[in-house]
């Protein structure tokens, strides 16, 4: 039997945070979702996987050794790529438990199926774009189920964030501490705080887990001054920035800088807000920057839950708190300000004084005074030049992955 972990058709309700990455590229919690799937699996069972064609080329260049988008077994397990993998969900998919022409539903969502090869391939050998379960199910035995966590809207990343934050933190090492640690830095209640090998604690900097756990990863600095206490996750390479105050769920990508004050956030690997002003319940994707002085708005003033703008339709998140989804590339100007419940698009660049609209489309460039569409040539060439500080050359599976966006998701110029 094949595992095959797929994309269906609701995963461009969550662009455009899944412009330029498969849905289980996702992150909440510190790990992304094809991460999670994979530390429960325990490389019991070969997982394929199913993505847009679009980004195949460069996924395939990440992860060489993969089966992308091949069907290779009649017998195929399906994997919904959205799911937020628990024990149970392995269960199902390492045991053999779902019997064939069966499927899981939870709601509307299709979790698992385990159908013939026929469902899934056209008459060429050929997998869809992207799966319509609802054109499968009709023809499979399907059985309601509820307790599994999936990504059904793109504010979901945050929602679940802080309860994956504790569950991922279930695997961390607390207590040991390999890394160099300065006499002056304050480490309180030690058995919740892990400091990998080569990481790096400074002078003054303060590691609080009396309400929570710290984890530093291999070869990440945490400056002097630097406050990291209710749940925090540096990735390797990441680093915390002399006097800032890293609070309450926040994860840190591989490789990115952070200074300021954050809470309960998400940064993703190679993204950089190292100076002052506050980010708070947002999702920051790679290769982002945000200037000296942006601020996130994440709580209205009267309290009320928040709204979104995705594509001009407003929708109802039914959370109190919420601030900036940032697609990758996104930038932003010094002294931005976002309201609650922005998203930007990929590659945007945000200026200008006073708030800019609560939708930013993929590929704009200007701010609150109004939009026109940010050349793809001078965006690629910024591109490359933001990956080659971090030593990274964009590759040319890479370059087509922006240049298709481009073509399919800036808009004609905006003015508000």
């Amino acid at each position: 039997m094949q595992v095959i972990v797929f994309e269906d058709t609701r995963v461009p309700e969550l662009k455009p945070l899944v412009n330029l990455k498969p849905v289980y590229g996702l992150y909440t919690g510190f790990r992304s979702l094809q991460s999670k799937l994979e530390h429960s699996i325990k490389g019991r069972v070969k997982l394929t996987w199913h993505l847009r064609r679009y980004l195949a080329p460069y996924y395939a260049e990440q992860h060489p050794a993969s089966v992308l988008n091949k069907v290779e077994e009649d017998d195929v397990l399906l994997v919904n790529g959205r799911l937020v993998c628990s024990e149970a969900a392995a269960a199902l998919i390492t045991e053999s438990a779902i019997e064939p022409g069966k499927a899981y539903m939870q709601g509307d969502d299709l979790l698992f199926a385990r159908v013939h090869r026929r469902h899934i391939e056209d008459n060429h050998g050929l997998m869809p774009d992207l799966i319509d379960t609802s054109l499968m199910v009709g023809e499979l035995v399907c059985e309601p189920v509820t307790g599994f966590r999936i990504i059904r809207h793109i504010w979901d990343v945050i929602d679940f964030h802080p309860d994956e934050m504790l569950r991922d933190a279930e695997t961390l090492k607390l207590g040991h501490i390999a890394g160099s640690v300065h006499p002056s830095a304050a480490l309180i209640n030690p058995s919740n705080i892990y400091v990998a090998p080569g990481a790096v604690v400074h002078a003054g900097a303060v590691l609080d887990a009396d309400e929570g756990f710290v984890a530093v990863g291999e070869g990440s600095i945490v400056d002097p001054q630097a406050v990291l206490m209710q749940n925090v996750f540096l990735a390797p390479r990441s680093r915390v920035k002399t006097g800032a105050n890293i609070y309450s769920n926040v994860t840190v990508g591989m490789a990115s800088k952070i200074g300021g004050e954050v809470e309960d956030s998400i940064i993703e690997p190679f993204a950089n807000k190292q100076h002052d002003g506050f980010l708070g319940h947002s999702y920051i994707s790679s290769w982002c920057n945000l200037g000296a002085g942006t601020i996130t708005s994440d709580l209205k003033n009267n309290y009320s839950p928040i709204k979104l703008l995705l594509n001009g339709r407003e929708e109802k998140t039914g959370l109190q708190f919420l601030g900036l989804l940032m697609g990758d590339h996104a930038k932003s100007s010094i002294n931005s300000m976002f309201n609650t419940g922005t998203v930007v698009g990929t590659a945007a660049n945000v200026f200008n004084a006073g708030f800019p609209p609560k939708e930013i489309f993929s590929f704009s460039w200007g701010g609150s005074a109004g939009f026109e569409t940010y050349e793809i040539e001078k965006a690629v060439e910024t591109a490359k030049a933001v990956m080659a500080r971090r030593n990274i050359v964009m590759s040319s599976a890479y370059e087509s992955m922006l240049r298709f966006i481009a073509a399919t998701e800036s808009r004609d110029p905006l003015f508000v």
